[in-house]
């Protein structure tokens, strides 16, 4: 009797888990090395995370109080980046580097955690759509320039997309209210505008009956008083006096619309601006995908609806709804994988050799 052939090596078993998350870490960490000075956006968290890593407890030394900003914002998402960069910063004191590496250190460490969490989205991608769908899922954000670009780049978005990542996992596994716990935290401590997507997805899960409207109330009143008292306490601390960051955002932006001084866009800017040039193939990929496999349409229409809330506010840029692009690139990668499995099929091959094309065009 023949011996049964060897297994995979150790080596071979390590890519086929985490050969994915490698290239996209790779990409990432690439544009981190290449770009890795600061945008005025990232200005408080990046002095924030430096206050908290060289002077401690030291709040009186802590920049913010001298250089508040238009708001404040909540010292937890850099606390937590601190906190997980710790040892590489002490290790780059101790050998004297400059500065700049420590930079560098937390924004790999912000890129690792956005990608942790794009894993568990891309683990349920491949459960519910299979192996073709993840790979394609895989591919499209690997081209979209934006999307690992910002994974490194410490604004609240991104911090509340980690997040959002979390929670499409737990929507896609069926823990639907841990998706609503998720978005409430990213909503109450990091972006409050993520309310509006909370809001999109949670009126779709109570009319597919996921849960029942006391069970929602419950959960959602319960994680946002714990969230606020949370980053009351914290931020309140940090900023020396009682407050209550996105609340404060909140009043300025959408009541005061106040952040219309930075800038307007046209109502459909996200649609026929935003979204093209940074989903690329992908975009017109993601309607075709939610035409050709309806399992997507309950996931992919609420995550629409919030830009299409979004685009009521005159001040647009694209981190604002960025949180969206994950979901639309699902969708996109279903119309990529049916292309690819019917490429061998006339009238179908035609349609694949152009979307081979329009991957190439950057």
């Amino acid at each position: 009797m023949a011996p049964p052939p060897p297994g995979p090596t150790p080596a071979a078993r390590l890519l086929r888990e985490y050969g994915w998350d490698l290239m996209l870490g790779s990409i990432a960490a690439f544009y981190a090395v290449m770009v890795p000075y600061t945008k005025v956006e990232e200005s408080f968290n990046v002095q924030a995370m430096h206050d908290i890593l060289y002077h401690n407890h030291h709040i009186d030394k802590y920049d913010h109080l001298e250089f508040p900003g238009v708001v404040p914002r909540t010292f937890i998402g850099a606390l937590v980046i601190a906190i997980l960069s710790l040892p590489a910063v002490l290790i780059m004191r101790v050998f004297q580097f400059p500065k700049i590496y420590s930079l560098l250190a937390v924004r790999l460490v912000l890129g690792c955690v956005n990608l942790t969490t794009l894993r568990l989205f891309r683990v349920e991608v491949k459960r519910k759509f299979g192996r073709h769908v993840e790979a394609f899922f895989v591919l499209l954000t690997a081209i979209q320039f934006h999307a690992l670009f910002y994974s490194t780049r410490p604004l609240p978005n991104i911090l509340a997309l980690a997040l959002v990542n979390l929670a499409y996992s737990f929507w896609f596994k069926g823990n639907y209210l841990c998706t609503l716990q998720a978005l409430i935290i990213a909503a109450v401590v990091f972006r409050c505008d993520m309310i509006l997507l909370l809001g999109t997805i949670g009126v779709a899960l109570l009319l597919s009956r996921s849960f029942s409207l006391m069970e929602a109330v419950k959960c959602c009143i319960s994680t946002a008083l714990l969230c606020i008292g949370f980053t009351v306490l914290v931020d309140s601390i940090m900023w020396q006096r009682i407050l209550w960051p996105e609340f404060e955002v909140f009043w300025f932006n959408s009541v005061l619309n106040r952040s219309s001084e930075w800038g307007t866009h046209s109502i459909h800017w996200y649609f026929t601006s935003a979204l093209p040039r940074s989903m690329l193939v992908a975009y017109p990929l993601c309607l075709v995908g939610a035409l050709l496999d309806r399992r997507i349409v309950p996931y992919v229409l609420p995550v629409t609806l919030f830009v299409v809330l979004y685009s009521k506010l005159p001040h647009k840029e694209l981190r604002f709804i960025i949180a969206a692009v994950p979901m639309l690139n699902v969708s996109a990668s279903l119309a990529a994988s049916r292309l690819y499995n019917n490429r061998k099929k006339s009238g179908w091959n035609f349609l694949y050799v152009l979307m081979l094309g329009a991957f190439l065009v950057r």
